[in-house]
């Protein structure tokens, strides 16, 4: 990840980033949206989540869709859907395959993140997810993104960037 890389990640989350692989999706305006974590940061502590997404805008949007419920409407819909319980489970083996390119962590084996395989606990990771995997591989995730809305289609604010 390049030093610019880095001084945008530090200025959307608002502190410096730890344990970051490179960027694994890029907003259109060029500026990273979401990294991908090691799965053990530099002080030694696991750390699941692989996906992370940056970007303010996703990331104020996932907080109201999640305050609005969706969240739970997703996990609802696993209790009763076989379909897409087993495309949940799926992603979450996606997930695990990623961060295992990574490294390996025992701590957090066969953990994910967001919930997976059997809920839905952060639209965040979905939509980290979603974006960095592309679609077609999280259903809940691309589900999440579209429910996001495109973002990225209004210029960056520079605080954002």
């Amino acid at each position: 990840m390049s030093e610019a890389d880095t001084a945008a990640v530090g200025t959307q989350l608002g502190r410096v980033p730890r344990g970051v692989a490179g960027v694994a999706w890029r907003c259109p305006c060029g500026k990273p949206a979401v990294v991908a974590t090691e799965p053990r940061l530099p002080d030694g502590t696991p750390f699941p989540t692989t996906y992370y997404l940056t970007c303010p805008r996703a990331t104020a949007e996932c907080s109201r869709l999640e305050s609005r419920g969706l969240m739970a409407e997703m996990t609802e819909r696993l209790q009763h859907d076989e379909e897409l319980r087993e495309a949940h489970r799926r992603a979450h083996l996606s997930y695990l395959a990623d961060r295992a390119r990574l490294g390996e962590v025992p701590e957090v084996a066969g953990i994910s993140a967001g919930g997976m395989p059997d809920r839905v606990k952060c639209l965040h990771v979905l939509v980290g997810h979603a974006l960095a995997a592309g679609p077609g591989v999280t259903v809940l995730g691309d589900e999440a993104v579209q429910a996001v809305g495109e973002f990225w289609q209004h210029p960056c604010l520079e605080e954002e960037r």
